[in-house]
């Protein structure tokens, strides 16, 4: 069974699925593409793609027949009545009002399905990794790893945190990712207490953590690490807050396992750092679902209360953030099983000195 039978596994009354977003047309057809529209029937699938991608759709597309765009409305209306199909169900996460407004004026005779049901079984169907698309997470790991490795030497007292994450941005691309999972983070001394900050131009010092979060893209499939590192020795206060870091994901990569909910696996890591007195210096979840996109369901977080899928690929990144001296975060992600998981992040987490 492809995806998009099984699409419909849990779509009752729903005759087709209107797929807009670039991420999931990706997802049922395997090309890359900034526009385009796929319509799922219950026995067919139809890419419907203008002129500038039709001679790629045609070359490489095959869960889908390929239809070049003229007039789009008309072009749906006409496979609508093909097949019969009186409901049509529509992405509510990321279509546009004025684009449903559209849809409602030129299918008046049409039930436009636009409650959370399309987004929400597609969210359940990305949640399980197959075996090509674990393959594809773990070149884009192989890929971050590698460059990870290679750019440590050049981490030196004086340089940026400009100039440290372009060097690993090119170290990315050299080693073959398609593109960056996300803007790369590198960090330093007080500005690692803030979690998602942004690398500017203060030197890196000696005495100094350094936190690095980034990842590869590779055939569509994010990877996602952070490792944070020392310029030098490290003091003692930099090295219990990194001792107690490294004791939360390891009870958090223990508990990883398909059936626990993602409240519970953020509890368990979370749970350390408030015992050893750090629980304000902890702010965000402890993970999330990584796949075509870089944030994608399931969640290890305080709200998540579903059992996390075997098969989902999901971080575990505690961190402790000290406002005013400085952050830890460690991140590593794994594909869930039904006895416990796979790291996919091999690089060694012991405080590294530079």
């Amino acid at each position: 069974m492809n995806r998009a039978q099984k699409l419909f596994e849990n779509l009752d009354g729903i005759d087709c699925a209107l797929i807009t977003s670039d991420v999931n047309r990706r997802y049922f057809t395997g090309m890359k593409s900034s526009d385009g529209t796929v319509l799922i029937f219950r026995d067919k699938c139809y890419l419907i793609i203008d002129f500038r991608y039709i001679e790629k759709a045609r070359a490489t597309v095959t869960a889908a027949e390929v239809i070049e765009q003229k007039q789009l409305c008309p072009q749906i209306k006409e496979l609508l009545a093909k097949h019969g199909a009186q409901t049509v169900a529509i992405e509510s996460e990321t279509m546009t009002v004025k684009s449903l407004n559209v849809y409602r004026h030129f299918l008046p005779e049409i039930r436009i399905d636009d409650s959370d049901r399309l987004s929400n079984e597609i969210a359940r169907l990305r949640m399980v990794k197959d075996e090509e698309e674990l393959g594809y997470i773990r070149r884009a790991q192989e890929i971050a790893e590698k460059s990870y490795e290679e750019l440590l030497p050049f981490i030196k007292a004086g340089r940026t945190e400009r100039e440290v994450a372009l060097e690993l941005n090119r170290l990315l691309f050299a080693n073959g990712a398609e593109d960056l999972s996300f803007d790369t983070i590198v960090l330093s001394g007080t500005n690692t207490s803030m979690p998602h900050g942004v690398p500017s131009d203060k030197p890196i010092q000696d005495g100094e953590f350094v936190l690095m979060d980034f990842g590869a893209v590779w055939n569509g499939y994010h990877s996602d690490m952070t490792r944070t590192v020392c310029m030098g020795e490290p003091d003692d206060e930099m090295r219990k807050v990194y001792g107690i870091v490294l004791e939360a994901q390891e009870a958090g990569l223990a508990a990883a396992r398909a059936g626990i909910t993602g409240q519970e696996l953020d509890r368990i890591s979370r749970e350390v750092i408030e015992t050893a007195g750090y629980g304000e210096c902890f702010g965000h979840s402890l993970g999330h679902g990584v796949g075509l996109e870089i944030h994608e369901k399931p969640n290890a977080s305080p709200n998540y209360k579903l059992p996390l899928p075997a098969g989902a690929v999901v971080t575990v990144e505690p961190g402790i953030y000290i406002a005013g001296k400085f952050g830890v975060r460690i991140e590593d992600f794994v594909i869930l099983t039904e006895n416990g998981n796979e790291d996919l992040t091999n690089c060694a987490k012991n405080i590294v000195s530079l």
